[in-house]
Order: structure tokens, then sequence, then C-alpha cells
């Protein structure tokens, strides 16, 4: 990884930023966008150049929505088939990374040492029930740790076997699932890094009611007692209101103490999605995402960036905001 000093910038929502380039409707559907790895590969790799191009430091694979069940009913594939997919998925990730990179070489530039990363999105269970319980929380009352464990496994090892610089445990709702994803981690994986990036519902909780900093602390105390907390690339919460991280984030400081632990967010526009009419409203009334930036960084955020509704000419400002910040220093 980078050195711990540097803040990096993360792209933004891939699906979003998909919807420009594919000519059928992303929202609402039970894959969401991971089925474009299969449909329009050429679109998802462009997908990944347009936050490259515009001051990504870091990509994410399109497999948040990916699962063994989703692609055998949706997509009518095998069980191998739909392991396969996933490994594509990062495959078409690294093709862009080494695109934008030749494209550096081309203008005479250089990139970053080490820079851009590549993250496999490892969303949560209640993605693929198309329910919308990833924002709710609500299968952890019903479902194991072990099959938690279980149902991520094959996607962990898919993305693992393609060979990524970590995995983005992302949007999870409730803190049962995060603990459960950590401790196999911990436990099965020994040298891969991860960050951890809870789902919020107001600036104090989870999606699923937990406080976000208990189990943020939960997570941190895990990796300390197995001395493995270079392994963690930071805790936090992404796909929620921008208003709410810094009450958030104060709240885990309060907790933690003196404590020092590295942050991540990555916030949606602020905007709300209405399940009945599957679209996006309020964007008129939403803060650009780059002003809250200062204030995230001067709470401890290592690594700032965008989800859902989150366009690369967003992620530039982001960047140029960090840089000139770190340049002042």
């Amino acid at each position: 990884m980078s050195p711990a000093s540097k803040i990096l910038v993360k792209c933004g929502g891939f699906s979003t930023q998909l919807a420009r380039h594919v000519q059928e409707k992303i929202d609402g559907h039970p894959l969401w966008g991971s089925r474009f790895d299969l449909e329009n590969p050429t679109a998802v790799v462009q997908t990944h150049l347009d936050f490259l191009q515009n001051g990504a430091q870091i990509i994410v694979s399109n497999t948040y929505q990916a699962s063994i069940e989703g692609f055998m009913e949706h997509l009518k594939l095998s069980r191998e088939e739909s392991i396969q997919l996933m490994r594509k998925s990062v495959q078409l990730t690294k093709e862009a990374k080494f695109k934008y990179q030749e494209m550096v070489e081309k203008t005479n530039g250089t990139t970053e040492p080490g820079l851009p990363l590549i993250m496999a999105s490892i969303g949560p269970y209640g993605a693929h029930l198309h329910d919308g319980s990833e924002y709710k929380g609500s299968y952890s009352k019903r479902v194991s740790r072990e099959d938690i464990q279980n149902w991520h496994r094959p996607r962990i090892d898919a993305c693992l076997a393609e060979g990524v610089d970590g995995l983005a445990v992302e949007t999870i709702p409730c803190q049962m699932e995060a603990e459960a994803v950590v401790d196999m981690l911990l436990q099965d994986y020994p040298d891969v890094k991860f960050w951890v990036s809870f789902q919020c519902k107001d600036n104090e909780s989870l999606a699923h009611g937990e406080t976000f900093s208990n189990a943020a602390y939960s997570i941190w105390n895990k990796v300390k007692e197995a001395n493995a907390v270079d392994r963690l690339i930071a805790v936090g919460v992404n796909c929620l209101n921008p208003k709410f991280v810094k009450p958030l984030f104060k709240s885990l400081h309060t907790l933690a103490g003196t404590e020092s632990i590295p942050l991540i967010v990555y916030s949606n526009r602020g905007e709300i999605y209405d399940e009945k009419q599957e679209k996006w409203t309020g964007r008129d009334e939403c803060i650009p995402l780059d002003s809250y930036v200062p204030e995230w960084l001067e709470l401890g955020a290592r690594i700032v960036g965008g989800c859902c509704r989150i366009y690369p000419e967003d992620i530039v400002r982001v960047r140029k905001l960090v840089d000139n910040m770190e340049n002042n220093i």
C-alpha cells in the first residue's frame, strides 16, 4: 500500500457512471450493474477509465452485487461460470488500470508508485436478495454468522485468485456481518488487506440500528487482538448522506480516545432513492461532495471518494482539493 501519511482518492459510484455507457436501466435490476461484466465488458472498462482519468487513485471491481445465486438465476450461468464471471470482473478492472497507465506513458507522464490500487468490492449479503435489505440489515436476525461467511467466501476467493490490492468490505448494514467477515479474513486469509465500510441511516446508527462507533471500534479491536493492524486499510462509512459523516466520526473518536484509527469515507450525493419510482430524488438540494472533504480529512479520513450518484466530474474536484491541501501542509 501507499505510505500511511498519504490521502488517497477513491472512485465514485460505479453503476452511476456505467449507466452513461449502457442503454439499459441499471437501478432496479436484481443484478444491478454486475451483469454488464458479461453483457457489456467494454462499458465496464470505460467506466473504470473515466474515474482514473479524473483523478481516482483507487478503483473498485464491479462485484458489489455479484453472487453465485444471482448469476445462476438471472444470467442462467452454472456455478463455475458464475465464479469465472466474478474473476472476469477483476480482470476488467486490471485491464482499465493497464490502459490508463499506457495513456499516461504516451503523454510522457508517470503514474504514482504503487497506484492506482485495485480493490475487490465485497458488498453485503443483503444485496443479492434484491429486496433493499442491504439498507436495513434485517437478514442478520435470520442468517447465522456461518451462513454469512459461507456466502461471502466464493466471491472473496474468486477476486483474490485474480490478484487485487485488497478487499473493500463495503455498505455493510449490520455489526454481525462485519464481524463475521472480519473474523473469517483474520483466520483464513492471513495476508489479505481490507477495509470495512458501514452503511448508516443517520448520524449515529448503522442501517440495522447498532451504534456506528461501537461497530467500528469492534472491528478495530479485532484486528488489534489479532496483531493485524497493518492489514486493516481503514474502517468507516459509505453510501450514506454526507451530512452524517462528521458526527459519526466524532462519535468514534470519543469512544477510541487517543487511539488513531485510519478512516475511510465515500458517501453518496445526499439524494434519496424512491423505491416505488425506482429513481433518485432531491439532487437540487444537495451540496457538492468536495465541500465536505476538508472536515473529513480533519477528522482523520485517509481515503475519500464517492458512492451512488457521484460522477467522475465530482471526483476530479475532490482530487484537486486533496492535492491542494497536501501541497499546503
